[in-house]
């Protein structure tokens, strides 16, 4: 397998010469981090084995969100957080994606434009749910920002995952419209429209030339909901190309494999600072929150979920266990090894 630190540490200095002007410190960080991640060089952590006393020195993954090794653990606790927040109603999964002509007004204001993005999809179906006659309540939402389509080209959207109903907290009442149907996309698409104009005004953003006038939303039943947010969480806490994906490395040109809007197997070439430069342009601001919940489902509204569950007669699940790390076992006896001490700085060779 070809691991990205290996194409970080040869294509580094070419895509510096060629981009440099555009790498931003986020970007400079992930390299950082996404290099030495796991190797010699990077910080250690210290064990013993508690039976026969063997000493081992291992390097810490970078735990950056970038990183196609680390996170796996941080996405599977995203699902089932999320999922022990279900209820038993319909769940539709709303996309609200931008204009192409946009494009570059986010990439030259990443952080104003995607918070601003998320915003607005957001208080585009919580004012849909305010005015609709069979709901005229609160609705909630998993907001989750994605930069990239299948291809990895730039493409800033947001998935929304909607439980298909609104809480009136006056009258206790959980309102739920018709099976298999929400909000028509048409008008969500023209009120967002309008909501993001405004929302550029504020800011003071202006883009550059005409967009069109008509704007895309999609809005789909997903049934309970479950697979929709296994779904979105499997791309929250990983590199937006995992390493099995990436073919060959071969006089400079890196081969790599995604998938069309169809699922259809593609296979691209990049030199190596390009296909570097393709996987930076998703990194995102340092510190920028891409998931957030809104409404009814967000952290805050604690005591509404439990006016919710006792209106939809919702049994609690026991708790449910913490999930650990597997425990690091000895190499010589198989015992548990226990941690002497943590980032550790050291040029010494690493133990095996």
């Amino acid at each position: 397998m070809i691991l990205l630190s290996q194409l970080v540490e040869r294509y580094q200095v070419e895509l510096e010469r060629r981009r440099g002007h555009q790498l931003l410190p986020s970007h400079r960080q992930a390299l950082q981090a996404l290099r030495r991640c796991r190797r010699q060089g990077s910080d250690l952590m210290v064990l013993q084995c508690g039976a026969c006393e063997h000493s081992l020195k291992i390097p810490h993954s970078c735990g950056h969100r970038s990183c196609p090794h680390c996170q796996h653990q941080e996405s599977q606790r995203w699902i089932e957080r999320q999922q022990a927040k279900l209820l038993p109603v319909e769940y539709f999964l709303i996309t609200f994606t931008v204009p192409a002509e946009l494009r570059a007004l986010f990439w030259r204001h990443q952080r104003q434009a995607y918070d601003l993005l998320l915003k607005t999809a957001w208080q585009t179906l919580a004012s849909f749910a305010r005015r609709d006659p069979k709901l005229r309540g609160q609705i909630g939402a998993h907001a989750v920002l994605h930069t990239h389509n299948r291809r990895l080209d730039y493409h800033p959207h947001v998935h929304l995952i909607v439980p298909a109903g609104a809480l009136h907290a006056r009258r206790r009442q959980w309102r739920s419209k018709p099976k298999g149907y929400l909000f028509p996309a048409a008008n969500l698409a023209r009120v967002f429209r309008a909501k993001w104009f405004e929302g550029m005004r504020l800011l003071g953003l202006q883009a550059q030339g005409s967009l069109p006038h008509e704007w895309v939303v999609h809005c789909k039943p997903v049934g309970g909901g479950s697979k929709a947010l296994v779904y979105l969480g499997r791309y929250l806490y990983r590199a937006v190309l995992s390493e099995k994906n990436i073919l060959a490395d071969q006089a400079g040109k890196v081969t790599f494999r995604t998938e069309d809007n169809t699922g259809q197997e593609v296979i691209q070439t990049l030199s190596g600072a390009d296909f570097l430069w393709l996987l930076l342009r998703h990194v995102l601001p340092k510190r920028f929150r891409r998931v957030r919940d809104y409404g009814l489902l967000h952290g805050n509204a604690r005591q509404r979920i439990k006016l919710l569950q006792l209106l939809l007669r919702v049994v609690q699940p026991e708790p449910a266990v913490q999930r650990r790390k597997p425990p690091l076992l000895c190499p010589q006896c198989g015992a548990v090894m226990n941690v002497l001490a943590v980032r550790v700085q050291t040029m010494t060779p690493l133990l095996c």
